[in-house]
């Protein structure tokens, strides 16, 4: 009677093949997981600083002024 206990198929040569290529998907799926939550992270970061800033500064003018000049010539042009 033969002895056939591998259960896991680990004596086969594409095996250790198939085993590195898990281990380095399943690493990068790590590495893709901790740079979205780190990206997470920083977006509710940004969000709680914005909520601590005073609403007056939200109402404040725009910065460029010549921003809307760019918005009405768009408006107005008539390309065909």
């Amino acid at each position: 009677m033969s002895d056939n206990n591998d259960y896991l198929r680990t004596s086969t040569g594409s095996f250790r093949l198939t085993a590195d290529v898990t281990a380095l998907m399943l690493k990068g799926a790590g590495y893709a997981a901790i740079f979205c939550v780190v990206i997470l992270f920083v977006s509710i970061i940004a969000v709680k600083f914005a909520n601590l800033l005073p609403p007056e500064s939200k109402e404040a003018v725009d910065p460029t002024p010549t921003s809307f000049l760019i918005d009405q010539m768009t408006e107005t042009s008539d390309i065909a």
